[in-house]
């Protein structure tokens, strides 16, 4: 009788808590509203962390099931909004800009490897395929409400106000990104250390 082969799972126990876990980081993130002129969120900040500490498969998954949670009308989209309605709408390209700005990433971190400097500059690349993704969504969903608007327009109206706040993200997902993994490998090595 020949053995069995041990098949690998797709995901392993840890993916799939962490993929869960960021998730949930990512609606709690879109609860907070930042009170500027133009009020922002940090669901941005949630999304390149999950990139940069994740990786692109795991990225992805979690946005999936970020937008499924919403698409079946939990709260977790800014303002707690959910359903396909907010999801459809004329910001929902942002919401499913993500899910492009995690396969770019997945796509880049590929080609490039997963050194750092790779990762920071998936990051940021993500996030301009999100806003271009997202602008685009949004002159097609705004045009039959108001009528055909520019491109021009749509930019001043969705992202130039967010460039310095999306700045400040980025800025605080690379430090996380850097510093974060070998914080948890450390604790790992003494715990255990502790443990013999």
């Amino acid at each position: 009788m020949l053995p069995l082969k041990r098949v690998k799972p797709l995901l392993t126990t840890v993916d799939m808590v962490l993929i869960a876990l960021f998730a949930v980081l990512i609606a709690v993130c879109a609860w907070i509203a930042i009170p500027t002129t133009v009020p922002f969120t940090l669901q941005t900040f949630a999304v390149l962390c999950a990139m940069g500490l994740l990786g692109g498969r795991r990225a992805t998954l979690t946005i999936l099931l970020y937008l499924l949670m919403g698409a079946v009308g939990l709260p977790v989209f800014s303002h707690f909004g959910g359903g396909l309605g907010k999801l459809l709408g004329v910001t929902g390209g942002y919401l499913v800009g993500f899910l492009a700005s995690t396969l770019v990433y997945w796509l880049f971190t590929k080609l490039a490897g997963e050194g750092y400097i790779a990762r920071l500059a998936g990051m940021v690349l993500g996030l301009l395929v999100c806003y271009a993704f997202g602008t685009a969504w949004f002159m097609v969903a705004y045009a039959p409400a108001t009528g055909p608007v520019s491109l021009a327009t749509a930019l001043g109206m969705c992202v130039v106000p967010f460039l310095i706040p999306e700045a400040v993200k980025v800025a605080l997902a690379a430090f996380i990104v850097r510093i974060l993994p070998a914080r948890i490998g450390a604790l790992n090595r003494r715990a255990a250390a502790d443990q013999h």
